[in-house]
């Protein structure tokens, strides 16, 4: 097979576990007849790492462009300078350096179409900060790469997908950031990303009020009733369903989140917390609403287990699966809607009085 997907694996932060959880994923041959994975680092680096982990029955072969990696093997490119130092466990300049370079070849690969989907190991989002990287996160630098202003950071595991509306901002600029346009914006991206990415026929969208108990009809804020249910209302006019807003504890709580196919949170903690209590060692972090496709891990760095060989992989793999379902789903979406039927507007009032149903029933709990 010569036409397997080629996924880039930026090798993120080399001291901490990103080469442990990458080349423990590697070693499932199954993974070679998915895929041809190319690791953008450092064959030196990756061999520092194999010799600390005792990994003797990994082959990384060397290559000097993506179009050089064939079907059936690991690859490795070389981004960073030789000399390069691995301190295991430590946050460095270097460090930061090495995966911002390697981050900036695999995108510029991505963007080229040398690539196919790019999964990306951890970073150390202070450490890699430099003159051209000043970005809180992957999230943000892939979108001004891929000029796509509007993004979702949605958080996908087996049980559950949580998108934010903010993401790294401090809690006390959050409310001033929540905004109807920008929610509608990233209900729309969801629902788009459902259909198109995950396959989903008519999803069903949870969106978290922003104040303790919703607000309690204007008692503890105003926000739902200004903002966020005015989005929500627009949202069902356009055919997206898009029901709340909900108290975040009562919705985790009492598992209504298996009613929905994804939740809308409004700032980072009140979605990603819940979500790696339920999914950290199998979580991913998927960049919604970019051109192309990217997945992450949803772990960091985690410097203390660098070298430890205690890493799970898991996480990572199922990054990459990710990476591969929605490179595949796009394709067959692609496919499908070249020639669309024509839209014909029979008893629409049926469709919407179906909604209104479904959210009334959805508020009873």
């Amino acid at each position: 097979m010569t036409d397997t997907i080629k996924v880039g694996i930026s090798h993120g932060d080399i001291n901490g576990i990103s080469y442990e959880v990458i080349m423990k994923t590697l070693l499932d041959p199954r993974i070679m007849e998915m895929c041809t994975p190319i690791v953008y680092g450092s064959p030196k680096v990756a061999a520092y790492h194999r010799k600390a982990l005792n990994i003797n029955n990994l082959s990384l072969n060397h290559v000097r462009s993506a179009k050089e990696a064939g079907p059936g093997r690991a690859h490795v490119l070389n981004c960073i300078d030789d000399n390069i130092r691995v301190e295991l466990g430590k946050s460095t300049p270097d460090a930061g350096e090495a995966s911002f370079m390697a981050l900036d070849k695999a995108v510029t690969d991505l963007h080229e179409g040398l690539i196919d989907v790019l999964v990306t190991a951890p970073i150390n989002k202070d450490n890699i900060q430099s003159e051209k990287f000043n970005f809180p996160g992957h999230t943000e630098f892939l979108a001004q790469r891929f000029n796509s202003p509007n993004f979702v950071m949605l958080m996908v595991s087996e049980t559950m997908k949580i998108g934010l509306v903010t993401t790294h901002l401090p809690l006390s600029k959050v409310a001033e950031h929540i905004t109807k346009e920008v929610i509608l914006s990233k209900l729309r991206i969801i629902s788009q990303s459902l259909q198109q990415d995950f396959a989903i026929t008519r999803p069903r969208i949870a969106v978290f009020g922003l104040n303790p108990h919703a607000g309690d009809n204007g008692l503890l804020g105003q926000e739902e009733n200004e903002i966020i249910q005015p989005a929500i209302i627009q949202a069902k006019k356009e055919g997206i369903i898009a029901l709340g807003p909900y108290p975040a504890d009562g919705f985790f709580g009492s598992e209504n989140y298996r009613k929905f196919d994804a939740i809308l949170a409004m700032y980072h903690d009140q979605g990603l917390i819940p979500f790696k209590l339920a999914s950290f060692d199998r979580g991913v972090n998927y960049t919604a609403g970019l051109p192309v496709v990217r997945t992450s891990p949803a772990h960091g760095t985690a410097y203390e287990l660098a070298g430890e060989d205690k890493a799970s992989p898991d996480s990572f793999r199922q990054a990459l699966y990710l990476a591969l379902d929605i490179y595949k789903n796009r394709k067959i979406y692609e496919e499908i809607s070249k020639n669309p039927l024509k839209k014909y507007d029979i008893n629409s009032n049926q469709e919407d009085e179906s909604v209104d149903i479904e959210a009334e029933e959805d508020n009873n709990y």
